[in-house]
């Protein structure tokens, strides 16, 4: 059984990353993020449409985690996560150098993800 999303520091940081991510993704009705994909060479409905199923399932991975935490829902944070990952590297390798890091920051996102899972396994 899981501990309280209130008394859990590592799964909420993750849910608020989801949440958050969501949220920054869909605010806008997804046009920052379409021009950021149009930059790569992406058509515009094919990067609102990235930009839209990107941040549904951020929103979907983070209910998950905060209301139902499993084995299973920290499995699919970790692909989506690597995924999208591999995505932004491929498309926008200059990610990796950006001073905010967005792509660096992954790394400790993995980590806790990897100590959820192992919490969540039998």
């Amino acid at each position: 059984m899981s501990r309280p999303l209130r008394r859990d520091g590592p799964r909420a940081a993750l849910v608020l990353v989801w949440l958050g991510t969501a949220a920054a993704s869909l605010w806008d009705g997804g046009t920052h993020g379409q021009a950021l994909l149009q930059a790569t060479g992406l058509g515009a409905s094919m990067a609102l449409t990235l930009v839209w199923a990107g941040g549904l399932w951020d929103l979907a991975v983070g209910l998950w985690l905060a209301c139902a935490p499993s084995a299973q829902a920290y499995r699919w944070a970790l692909w989506g996560m690597l995924a999208m990952t591999a995505l932004g590297t491929a498309w926008m390798p200059a990610l990796w150098l950006d001073p905010m890091g967005p792509l660096l920051k992954n790394l400790a996102i993995a980590a806790l993800l990897l100590q959820g899972l192992q919490r969540h396994t039998p």
